[in-house]
């Protein structure tokens, strides 16, 4: 394995690359002509992706940001392309690595190929079959052009065959985030605050909402919120808040003492009260990923998701977006009555280590 770029645009993607860049720092010590250069394309401007953040994840600080964030999706999609494809003229590598299905993947994949450079996509081939979420395309276009799809479940790599794709480039090789999540567990801290002494371990739940199916409509949003306060029956709610998701409960006007609506967390405070909760309701799909690995009751609020293998073997099960539908399940986390992890293949913490194999065998370096 030669030369080769490594691309994250949000928070989320540093976690699945971490330990990737890992097993190549590994590889580096054995043998010359291993280089990597880790590009941030400042897609999402977060502040808690400070210094200690790639301290946390024992990663180092990228080599250059492409400060390419805000604007509409063709606007920022256009300016990672632009900045992307200065990068790769200045510094061409012999692949260009890329994660999850945010518009860095997309963006940063199209600058490639028509640079005639190889593409990997981690976590290719997952589908939720919504193409009004942004995500979908970004997958579906990703993928169209990849040369080597890193695969975190076998009903990734039948979306893939289903699509045409030869069994040369299609690699199973398990989940990079649950390479982390293992790999930061032992790390994983309580957030400070009054709010979170009180919490009783397998007492409380936590909520995560951003999906504008969710968040943008206040009538729904509010019947939404009522129906998860009605099914926990006073447990303390943990409420992680986007700014957009904040304004528009504020205008609602959407208050309950067991309501608690915090700053977003870091990832090692987060993924402590998931650990410890009674359960988790959310929108997001790397969560249910997470929740079932450790064990813990999670309800999503969506109509789809390109995880089946969470539900199918995980903890999460999918509810939909009518809160009339929420009860039954709240009431059987409630009653402890829930289903157990059951594995996911490969889902080991082994993933990263299997995708630098293939990729030293696919491109060698110097002995």
């Amino acid at each position: 394995m030669g030369n080769f770029t490594i691309v994250a645009g949000a928070r989320p993607n540093f976690m699945k690359i971490a330990p990737i860049i890992h097993e190549i720092q590994k590889l580096q010590k054995e043998k010359s002509g291993v280089s990597f250069r880790l590009i941030h394309t400042g897609q999402h401007y977060d502040k808690k992706m400070s210094g200690d953040f790639f301290e946390q994840l024992d990663i180092p600080q990228p080599h250059a940001n492409l400060g390419a964030g805000g604007g509409t999706q063709a606007e920022q999609t256009a300016a990672i392309m632009v900045a992307f494809e200065k990068e790769l003229m200045e510094n061409r590598p012999d692949l260009v690595l890329v994660v999850g299905d945010v518009t860095s993947t997309l963006s940063c994949s199209i600058a490639a190929k028509k640079l005639q450079i190889d593409v990997a996509h981690v976590e290719g081939g997952i589908r939720s079959g919504d193409l009004g979420m942004p995500e979908e395309i970004n997958r579906m276009v990703t993928d169209s052009i990849t040369d080597h799809f890193f695969t975190t479940s076998e009903i990734a790599n039948q979306n893939l065959r289903n699509s045409g794709f030869s069994e040369d480039k299609i690699h199973f090789v398990g989940n990079t985030m649950i390479d982390t999540l293992l790999a930061q567990m032992p790390k994983f801290q309580k957030p400070e605050g009054a709010i979170f002494d009180q919490l009783e371990a397998g007492n409380y739940f936590v909520m995560t909402m951003h999906r504008p199916a969710n968040v943008d409509q206040e009538h729904k949003l509010k019947a939404m919120i009522d129906a998860i306060l009605d099914g926990t029956k006073g447990l303390p709610i943990i409420f992680p808040v986007h700014p957009r998701t904040a304004k528009n409960l504020q205008a609602i006007g959407i208050e309950a003492p067991n309501l608690n609506m915090v700053e977003p967390l870091g990832y090692l405070e987060f993924n402590y009260l998931v650990k410890n909760a009674k359960g988790v309701i959310t929108d997001s799909g790397g969560i249910t990923e997470e929740a079932s690995v450790m064990n813990v009751p999670c309800i999503t609020l969506r109509d789809n998701t390109e995880r089946p293998e969470t539900i199918d073997l995980g903890t999460n099960e999918l509810v939909g977006t009518n809160p009339e539908k929420l009860k039954p399940y709240l009431d059987k986390i409630m009653s402890g009555d829930w289903k157990k992890y059951k594995g996911i293949p490969l889902w080991d913490g082994k993933t990263a280590e299997r995708i630098v194999k293939i990729l030293e065998d696919k491109y060698p370096s110097v002995k």
